[in-house]
């Protein structure tokens, strides 16, 4: 076969942009960024020039790109075997089974390998269905959860809205912050509405909850204390089940495996994607509590695709939790999180239109506002500003990529960024954040 010339930068966004649609985006205004080539915290385009990763493309290569444990592992599951449909059973999936069972909370022991983390959801909703007997599914405002036809259902931002109606059964609720400008509910307060919601709607039409532990690209909202605990006793009561998920939030991105794991939280159900491959290959996954496995041994579960359990998925996952293990990547995330921590107060303390930073491990984001007074955001609800495009045409000018959404910009670089990496990008946020000030009224 005879090998065909590289293509260009302009070349591969010409055809891109020709022949492909691009997501969440009227197609017209799309402007990517050529990637040629990747490794550790950085991407290249074709032409060379160099950005930092700082969002870990989507909050997802967390073991850092072109590790080669990785890309070994799939390369000897590819050439040992390619694919076995989800009926077989293989080494890989065996193994990976049995790995998760060690590293989830309580006794979640029993998974369903999906193609990702829309799926997992998806899925984790059949279950609880099928379990239950119920139709219901409570789910929160602030959260996305996928944008498959039920997983964008449970979804609460305004990706939701063109699909709307969608799938039946949905009740949604608030979660404890509302805002800038109102801020944080008192835990209490949040809870008893919570059960109010439950009360209402009937606690024996309600299958679960499901909720992002720590809400990601609608906030990164790490809950009070206490909250994920009532909630948990909620759902307890009622015999309702709890839904926790994990796909942006898994695999290190908080400091720990999972990010419930802070509160000492066990759900019934947790979803998983994203960091349980790195992003290396496609898998998802949703682990249960071994009552819920057990109610299936007599009943049929009504799930599955061609390419679910895919063994090189799995391989690939078996590998990105050796290289976590290995390389001690849960615990870097968690110190270099405290730095992280403090490099971004010291972004709040220096810049005016910073009106709100938040995070937990290598999770974080900036809230931009024009008013510290008001914490009149930078930029409307579900829109952007001119503030707000040129910060994001600053920092790719600068080498810097993260997502920039509307008064919001995040910190999520891979969690094997080192301490001067970390304060390189954060030097060009902090010039990048010049540009917002200029537009602060007061």
């Amino acid at each position: 076969m005879t090998a065909q010339p590289a293509m260009t930068g302009d070349e591969i966004v010409a055809l891109t942009r020709k022949h492909t649609l691009y997501e969440w985006s009227a197609q017209a205004r799309v402007d990517p960024i050529p990637v040629a080539r990747a490794e550790g915290i950085h991407f290249w385009t074709p032409e060379g020039k160099r950005f930092i990763d700082f969002n870990s493309q989507l909050m997802s290569v967390n073991a850092g790109h072109g590790d080669r444990r990785i890309i070994r592992a799939i390369t000897e599951q590819l050439e040992t075997l390619d694919f076995a449909n989800p009926f077989m059973a293989t080494e890989p999936r065996a193994r990976l089974g049995a790995k998760l069972a060690e590293l989830c909370p309580g006794d979640i022991d029993v998974f369903f390998f999906t193609n990702g983390g829309a799926e997992a959801n998806e899925n984790a909703v059949k279950l609880a269905r099928q379990f239950t007997g119920r139709h219901k599914i409570m789910a929160r405002y602030r959260s996305y959860h996928g944008a498959t036809a039920g997983a964008i259902a449970l979804t609460g931002d305004p990706r939701r809205w063109i699909t709307e109606p969608g799938m039946p059964g949905v009740v949604r609720v608030t979660d404890p912050y509302h805002g800038l400008q109102r801020g944080w509910e008192e835990t209490g307060s949040a809870l008893a509405h919570l059960e109010e919601i439950i009360q209402l709607e009937g606690p024996h039409t309600i299958a679960a909850f499901i909720l992002e532990t720590v809400t990601g690209t609608n906030g990164i909202l790490v809950p009070p204390d206490g909250y994920l605990q009532g909630v948990r006793e909620l759902c307890t009561r009622h015999g309702i089940l709890m839904i926790a998920d994990e796909v942006m939030a898994g695999f290190g991105r908080t400091g720990e495996w999972f990010a419930v794991n802070h509160w000492g939280v066990v759900p019934d159900l947790i979803t998983m994607a994203k960091g349980l491959t790195s992003s290396y290959v496609p898998l998802g996954a949703v682990g249960m509590r071994r009552a819920i496995a057990d109610h299936f041994k007599d009943q049929v579960f009504y799930g599955g695709l061609t390419y679910n359990s895919h063994p090189v998925g799995c391989a690939a996952a078996l590998a990105a939790i050796r290289v976590y293990e290995e390389d001690g990547l849960v615990e870097k995330a968690r110190a270099s999180g405290l730095v992280m921590k403090e490099l971004l107060a010291d972004l709040a303390a220096r810049h005016p239109s910073v009106g709100a930073v938040r995070s937990i491990g290598l999770f974080g984001i900036v809230e931009l506002v024009r008013d510290r007074r008001t914490m009149e955001p930078m930029a409307p609800f579900n829109g952007t500003s001119e503030e707000m495009a040129a910060l994001a045409r600053f920092l790719r000018q600068e080498g810097l990529y993260t997502m920039v959404r509307w008064n919001t910009f995040y910190t999520n670089p891979p969690l094997t960024i080192t301490e001067p990496q970390l304060r390189e990008a954060f030097a060009i946020l902090d010039r990048g954040l010049a540009l917002t000030d200029r537009a602060v009224r007061s």
